[in-house]
């Protein structure tokens, strides 16, 4: 009896939380200058570099300027410009389906009252 006792509070005890993910080290080169740089996900950091410098390589591409930190400035314009073109599309595209959700909802209660009619009459009939 005492056994069983010693189980049940041993699978009753709270248990530890799950660890997070440990930080890993990755290197990056942005427009040709490497960055040590520490996160969860190596491949996510490196995926997010290559669009920095591509942005970077870019916007040096399309302007007479060599100042790094100029064409820096200049990507993170154009990657905030996308950023809030996305979050913008994202809004219209929440605020139409609120609207067809609506629209889909008054749609159904006016069928399910007519359905409500019908079956009525035909009872009373």
């Amino acid at each position: 009896m005492a056994d069983t006792m010693d189980r049940a509070q041993t699978l009753e005890a709270p248990q530890a939380p799950p660890q997070s993910p440990e930080s890993q080290s990755v290197s990056v080169d942005i427009y040709d200058q490497i960055y040590h740089l520490r996160g969860t996900d190596p491949a996510y950091i490196e995926r997010l570099a290559a669009i920095v410098d591509a942005k970077m390589r870019a916007v040096s591409a399309h302007g007479n300027t060599v100042d790094s930190l100029r064409v820096a400035v200049l990507a993170a314009l154009n990657i905030a410009d996308e950023l809030l073109t996305a979050r913008q599309r994202l809004d219209s595209l929440a605020g139409s389906l609120q609207n067809s959700q609506h629209s889909t909802r008054t749609r159904a209660t006016t069928l399910a009252h007519m359905l409500d009619e019908v079956l009525e009459d035909r009872k009373v009939g």
